[in-house]
């Protein structure tokens, strides 16, 4: 039996980094070779890909989204549903990474971990968090450090809610007892072992975080902050955590509209953060696909409600580009290469020989194709893989 391969042709390739105009050969799940003139192994059953006048980029890491769904607040009847294949291809995700959020009640880690593995089942690469916004957190075998040694696709605990009335407002303490039980279970399991923060709109902001950094024996890589584009006075507190040389992660589907006036554009926050100097490596982007985003007044009562979309990734890392004339190497980095040293995850994030097969091709700013795991999952604007239940309508 042959081999899978897919030869790109000729597209303008940044790894994120700029590597000019060259062909890029896959074979299996991985990367083989950037060259000119590659040809495909007759050993292999190939795909050509004409690359001409297109960018070729790494897939996108969304280190955040519901793929089980979530929300629930007001009511069972805005429990989002689960993500399907195609609507994180589509978007130019090749690698996500689930939470469950408000509700751990009626969603488990358990369902989260089925989840993952569908995702892997049908083409893509997939992990989740442990946990959900109260602490003591949810788990599967009891222990969030058990759940991380000892289930393949948990790389840490989140998202945990901090400043927010949905959160169980954990003290300092034992939000350091768990952030030390993710950084243990990391070590056990050779994972990235974080922990995973939902930043809301109460006053406080950071503190409690700060306080844990400066009071406690644990190295600031352990957590991973954020929503913190939510408001302005986040944004701005979040430039001292920054500093420190903290991870800051800002949501792309987070978008200032007439509902949602106090939010911060994601690109805009990029920026600022930036220009407040904040490492560029040190800031991430990702979309809290399927998540609920409800709206709250000033005494805490529901007023709507909506859902994150995971092509809000991609609008951010192409504004970038287009809206702010930065290189695509820098607008990649925050879905690419930041995620995956936030995550540790080894060879994904970027166009290098041995490095999983993960690329897109771009052409005029849109999505033409997409190939995870060296499979063609997205080919010129049609979906080619669906998700097991999935009807192209």
């Amino acid at each position: 039996m042959k081999i899978a391969a897919v030869l790109v042709r000729g597209a303008e390739v940044y790894a994120p980094e700029a590597h000019g105009s060259l062909d890029v050969l896959s074979v299996g799940e991985k990367i083989a070779a950037l060259g000119s003139g590659l040809k495909l192994p007759a050993w292999t059953e190939g795909v050509e890909l004409d690359g001409r006048g297109a960018f070729l980029v790494p897939g996108l890491i969304d280190q955040h989204a519901h793929i089980a769904g979530g929300g629930g607040e007001g009511g069972p009847q805005n429990r989002t549903p689960e993500i399907g294949l195609s609507q994180l291809t589509r978007a130019g995700i090749t690698t996500v990474v689930g939470v469950l959020g408000t509700d751990g009640t009626t969603r488990s880690v358990a369902e989260l971990l089925a989840k993952a593995r569908a995702l892997e089942q049908e083409g893509i690469t997939a992990w989740i968090y442990t946990g959900a916004y109260e602490v003591p957190t949810r788990t599967l075998t009891g222990s969030a450090r058990s759940d991380i040694v000892l289930l393949d696709r948990v790389l840490g605990i989140g998202e945990v809610a901090l400043s927010d009335q949905r959160g169980s407002h954990p003290s300092v303490q034992a939000l350091a007892e768990l952030a030390a039980e993710a950084r243990v279970g990391g070590l056990l399991a050779g994972k990235a072992g974080v922990l995973h923060l939902h930043l809301g709109s109460g006053p406080r902001h950071l503190q409690d975080l700060i306080e844990i950094v400066d009071g406690h024996d644990l190295p600031i890589e352990t957590f991973v902050p954020t929503h913190l584009n939510r408001t302005r006075s986040l944004l701005m507190s979040a430039v001292d955590y920054g500093k420190r040389g903290g991870w800051l992660d800002i949501t792309s589907g987070i978008i200032p509209d007439t509902r949602d006036k106090a939010a911060v554009d994601p690109v805009e926050a990029l920026i600022t953060l930036s220009q407040q100097g904040i490492p560029w490596e040190h800031l991430s982007l990702s979309s809290d696909a399927q998540g609920s985003a409800p709206l709250f007044d000033a005494a805490g009562h529901l007023t709507g409600i909506g859902i994150g979309k995971a092509d809000t990734l991609w609008h951010a890392v192409d504004r970038l580009v287009s809206e702010r004339a930065m290189s695509w190497m820098d607008a990649l980095r925050p879905a690419t290469t930041t995620p995956a040293a936030i995550l540790k995850l080894g060879a994904v994030g970027q166009i290098v020989p041995g490095y999983q097969a993960d690329f897109l091709l771009i052409r005029d700013h849109h999505i033409e194709t997409v190939v995870a795991r060296g499979r063609v999952m997205v080919d010129r604007g049609r979906v080619k893989v669906w998700g097991t239940f999935e009807r192209e309508s």
